[in-house]
């Protein structure tokens, strides 16, 4: 099951509403008198391991659109919390000139740095440095607290794209990265959650990242050197993760601060990250 969050384009209010994606071309909202975010429905659902089926039994009647005739936004857009993870490819710890991480190394992005599918990414004026970071994110189903690591996939909703675009001006120029990392719109997400069920290894998905038309990244998530099951019980140890939880698992190596010449996106750049299974997300740059 694909889910998502949209808007119609007709739709003056912008009404938020939340769907499954039918085929390849059609959106089914969910049947509801009032309208619920994705965040809402995943914590209210009786039985997670049941999840798509009763998500299906929501979606029974509901109005369908043309994917044409919505303006999808970012899948999950009121988690509690984003928490993201750095350095953790080998190959993108050698090309970021540092040392091998002994634990996962970790900062936050907010509400604020969502965006959806084909939104428009701001550039800041103070930003010269923008960079691309193509992630699996990983979406929590339901309440973690010290989760084994054996357990820590029943805990999985789903997985969605993650474009992790930072500021390495301001990211590698003070104390922390948090200010470089969580700016306005750059954790552009999407274009949809897959259900856990529809992924059979999350830990061997080809991931790769495209910068007009021309492939930056290209690697496979069988390359995380903490993987998926490490990362949920590390965190939930001291951290309780809620449903609708963003864990954004770290980027592959070939981001624009790697290159020789290095390369940072420009106003009119197009970025395309796309993981198996899943799809791709699409934003393109501006000035601010």
């Amino acid at each position: 099951m694909k889910l998502l969050q949209f808007y119609l384009r007709q739709d003056a209010n912008r009404t938020l509403r939340a769907g499954v994606l039918e085929g390849e071309s059609r959106v089914r909202a969910f049947n509801l008198t009032s309208p619920w975010t994705v965040r809402k429905l995943i914590g209210a659902l009786t039985n997670p391991s049941q999840a798509t089926k009763e998500l299906a039994s929501l979606a029974e009647g509901g109005a369908i659109y043309e994917l044409n005739e919505v303006q999808l936004l970012a899948p999950i857009s009121d988690p509690e919390k984003i928490i993201c993870v750095g350095l953790n490819y080998l190959d993108h710890v050698i090309e970021s000139n540092a040392q091998v991480p002994k634990v996962p190394v970790l900062f936050p992005k907010f509400n604020n740095s969502l965006a959806g599918h084909e939104d428009e990414i701001v550039i800041p004026q103070e930003v010269t440095q923008c960079d691309y970071e193509v992630e699996l994110a990983v979406v929590i189903g339901k309440t973690a607290k010290r989760v084994s690591v054996e357990a820590a996939m029943n805990y999985v909703f789903g997985y969605t794209v993650l474009n992790d675009v930072s500021a390495r001006d301001i990211q590698l120029n003070e104390p922390q990265w948090t200010r470089g990392k969580a700016i306005d719109g750059f954790a552009p997400m999407g274009p949809w959650i897959v259900s856990a069920d529809e992924i059979d290894n999350p830990g061997r998905l080809n991931i790769s990242l495209t910068l007009n038309g021309q492939v930056m990244q290209n690697s496979n998530t069988k390359e995380l050197i903490f993987d998926i099951p490490h990362l949920i019980s590390f965190l939930s140890n001291t951290i309780t993760l809620q449903p609708g939880d963003i864990i954004s698992t770290g980027t592959p190596p070939g981001v624009g601060m790697g290159k020789k010449p290095q390369v940072w996106l420009k106003p009119g750049d197009v970025v395309e990250a796309t993981i198996e299974h899943i799809g791709t997300l699409r934003n393109t740059f501006v000035a601010e």
